[in-house]
């Protein structure tokens, strides 16, 4: 990145600079993943994950600068509090982390984009580990 276009984008959310359909692209190819793999499948309960790949489509939205229509229709993300019933251990990340690798790459974003998103998935994905 050229130092003129690292001035333009300082002030830019992740979501400014790429929109809304990459985060729905991303999360739709990872939730095609987690449905191929039964041992992740089998931590979802509902049998159409379509309301967990709205879920977390409007949570990485939000996050990274979008519309706040997460937290209006599900209150503060509580991630962990969200999780902890599910057994979430060193394994599971690791295949969550392969589905979402997957998906990410397939999006093709700017380097400095996917760097920033894969750092923050990678350390969302330890902070949910819990067995």
């Amino acid at each position: 990145m050229s130092a003129a276009n690292s001035e333009e984008t300082a002030g830019e959310s992740l979501y400014d600079r790429i929109g809304e359909k990459p985060f729905r692209r991303i999360v739709h190819g990872f939730y095609q993943g987690v449905a191929s793999d039964p041992e992740l499948r089998a931590m979802y309960p509902e049998q159409d994950l379509a309301p967990a790949e709205d879920r977390l489509a409007m949570f990485l939205i939000q996050y990274w600068g979008g519309p706040r229509i997460y937290s209006e229709q599900r209150g503060h993300p509580r991630l962990r509090m969200r999780h902890a019933s599910f057994h979430i251990d060193l394994a599971a990340r690791d295949r969550w982390l392969a589905h979402m690798r997957v998906a990410v790459d397939n999006e093709n974003l700017a380097p400095a984009d996917r760097d920033e998103l894969w750092n923050y998935l990678e350390h969302a994905a330890d902070f949910m580990v819990n067995a």
